[in-house]
């Protein structure tokens, strides 16, 4: 299991936080699993670069909400049955397989990664037809 989370200084949002908020998100989209254990608060803090206090914090807020389970000595782990939204996970297969879909055909065309995140964003700031009309 490897936990990716990135932390943005320029954001008003507090470190604690994006942490809580990037764990949550990786148990509602089935990136981390039931069972799984967290890092510890210390390697945790040492590889964001925060105070052991700013991870201790996100972990009991994901303890509190029912996300994981503390199991003393023995560390943090993903709740059996975290209490996420279904939607999210789903949401998330969907867009992965639209993705390796678009991916795919983008390859098979020959066209370069910048030309084809240019015609992804071309086409999300684009209206669909069923909302213009």
């Amino acid at each position: 299991m490897l936990l990716m989370l990135r932390l943005d200084p320029s954001t008003p949002v507090p470190p604690f936080e994006q942490i809580r908020a990037q764990i949550a998100l990786q148990v509602a989209a089935g990136r981390l699993r039931p069972g799984d254990r967290l890092p510890t608060i210390r390697t945790l803090a040492d590889e964001l670069d925060v105070a052991a206090n700013t991870v201790a914090r996100a972990y009991r807020e994901l303890i509190t909400t029912g996300i994981c389970v503390a199991a003393g000595r023995r560390g943090t782990f993903v709740a059996e049955e975290p209490p996420v939204a279904f939607e999210v996970a789903t949401r998330s297969e969907v867009l992965s397989e639209a993705a390796a879909a678009f991916a795919q055909a983008a390859r098979e065309l020959e066209v370069p990664i910048d030309e084809a995140l240019e015609a992804v964003i071309d086409a999300m700031r684009t209206p669909t037809r069923a909302a213009q009309g």
